[in-house]
Formats: C-alpha cells, structure tokens, sequence
C-alpha cells in the first residue's frame, strides 16, 4: 500500500517539533528521552521513529544492554534505574491507555522520581513521541528517511 509522500503540513511539523523540543529541553536527561521516545515507538509499531532514536540513543550513551533490552525492561532490573524505570512505566501508560487512565500508582512511581516541572517535560515527551509515531505509521513511512 503506497501513502502519499508528504508527511505534514511544514507548520504542523514544526509545532510538533517546537513540542518535542520544549519536551527534551526541560525534562533535561537527554539518555532517558532517548530510552523513553523509544519505548513508545516500539509500542506504537513504528519503524522509522525506531531507527531515528535508536541511533540518537546511542549518541546520546545509552548502553546496549539497555538497548537490546528496553521491550521487556521490566524483567531486566539490572539494566534500568528506579528513575529510568518509573519514566519506562509512564510511558507504557500514555501509550496504551487501556483503561482510560493512567493508573494512580505508576503516575504516583514517577512523581516521586521527577520535581514538578520535569514531569510535566515528560508527559509533553511521551505526548509528542505519540503524535510522531502515528504520523509516521499511519503514512507508512519506512526507516531510514531521516537521513535523506
């Protein structure tokens, strides 16, 4: 199935960029952004995000074993911090939202790990890494096209 080629439109894209941006500015943890925007694009299905990040991850030192890892960083106590692993579960949350809410006690998990203003930077993160990969999925649009 072909998508047409145009992603957004060029204002659309770059609020969504401004957003992103604002996001990882003030959550301050570029390594934890990266493991972050990650989780959601695996979640979410969405290759091209995938590749970006999982290149950006790297620049940025997060470690292979987190990597090769980060689908079932539940399991793997020993790769995540108690931060790493409470921002992972928010995310998880956001994402998938299966019974409408974020549940008290993983927001809760994640307060204790982030002042205020940090946790409102990873919401709008974990908000914004969404919208990039529904864009991205539902045009079909496949890995590698950021480095054209």
């Amino acid at each position: 199935m072909t998508r047409r080629t145009r992603l957004l439109d060029p204002a659309v894209a770059q609020a969504l960029s401004a957003v992103s941006a604002a996001a990882r500015k003030g959550l301050g943890d570029p390594a934890l952004a990266e493991l972050v925007v990650l989780r959601a694009s695996q979640l979410n299905r969405c290759a091209f995000c995938l590749d970006m990040h999982l290149a950006l991850a790297r620049e940025y030192g997060v470690s292979e074993g987190q990597l090769d890892m980060l689908a079932v960083w539940e399991e793997a106590e020993d790769l995540f911090d108690e931060r790493e692993r409470a921002a992972l579960a928010l995310t998880e949350a956001i994402t998938v939202l299966t019974d409408g809410f974020v549940p008290d006690d993983v927001y809760d998990r994640a307060a204790a790990h982030f002042d205020d203003d940090r946790l409102a930077h990873l919401i709008a993160l974990i908000a914004a890494i969404n919208n990039w990969n529904r864009v991205m999925v539902s045009r079909r649009i496949p890995p590698g096209g950021h480095r054209t």
